[in-house]
């Protein structure tokens, strides 16, 4: 792992596969660090002829952590520390997988800055500007995360916060099940490396949200993977996104949730997002 400064913000990244070779940027969903872009995950994606670059978002793992309740960024900067990072590492161009949120920061960057990306991973996410229609909203036990007020969490009790990390993802959870031992390993990783989970589990909800992309301005390959049981987003989301990007292919998945492709998928999507990026 390795800690870039970058105009007074520390963001911590960490790669696989040789250096120079085509790069993909992993980009986690709100509130994750990169360790739920697990080594065995990016050393396949990779398979020795790519570098593969995950990076802890703002508030996440052992990047710059803002007090609790009071982000010192806004959405904006958080959709340009991509390219801060591709910067500071001297790569011209990448290819861009973003989960959830970092589906729509990838978005974001590609419609923005369309030199720097090759082509485009987007994994259960949403549009993030333009004219879809109404898209349906989460499920009611998604829905409800929101509206119930939030436990009573001692910061200080490693075990009371994991247990606290491992239930936030519950709810997300597809029909091929909550794998509670493999969350609750990722947990316990994220939870020991960070910096402040209490700022971890809430700045990004908090920030001021950056400016709109539409995504019929994306010309680079996508590839969209999408479940048919995300509750998050469903997959009308997934389909306006397909509609709305000239060329995208859609990967339609069942019973995965809202997450990053678990290993139970992996035989089937690991090949697919492999082909997409080394033919793009």
């Amino acid at each position: 792992m390795e800690i870039l400064d970058l105009d007074g913000v520390a963001l911590a990244i960490d790669h696989c596969g040789p250096e120079g070779a085509p790069a993909l940027l992993l980009i986690a969903g709100g509130a994750q660090s990169m360790d739920w872009w697990t080594p065995e995950l990016c050393e396949r994606l990779s398979a020795g002829d790519m570098q593969v670059i995950r990076y802890d978002h703002r508030d996440t793992g052992r990047s710059t952590a803002s007090p609790p309740g009071r982000p010192g960024y806004t959405g904006d900067d958080l959709a340009a520390d991509p390219l801060r990072i591709l910067d500071a590492l001297g790569i011209a161009d990448a290819h861009l997988m973003g989960m959830s949120m970092g589906g729509g920061i990838a978005q974001i960057v590609a419609v923005r800055a369309p030199e720097r990306v090759r082509s485009l991973a987007l994994i259960e996410t949403s549009p993030v500007g333009g004219d879809h229609g109404v898209l349906p909203p989460p499920t009611p036990e998604v829905a409800a995360t929101w509206e119930e007020p939030e436990p009573e969490i001692d910061w200080s009790d490693e075990a009371a916060v994991i247990d606290y990390r491992v239930d936030v993802e519950r709810p997300y959870a597809g029909p091929l099940g909550f794998d509670e031992a493999r969350v609750r390993a990722l947990a316990t990783r994220e939870v020991r490396r960070s910096r402040d989970m209490a700022a971890s589990m809430s700045n990004h909800f908090l920030a001021a949200p950056g400016a709109s992309a539409d995504p019929a301005g994306i010309t680079v390959p996508t590839l969209i993977v999408h479940s048919e049981d995300d509750p998050m987003f469903p997959m009308p989301h997934g389909e306006a996104l397909a509609r709305a990007i000239d060329g995208a292919v859609l990967l339609r998945l069942e019973g995965v949730g809202h997450e990053i492709p678990p290993p139970a998928v992996w035989g089937a999507v690991l090949p697919a997002l492999r082909n997409h990026v080394m033919t793009a």
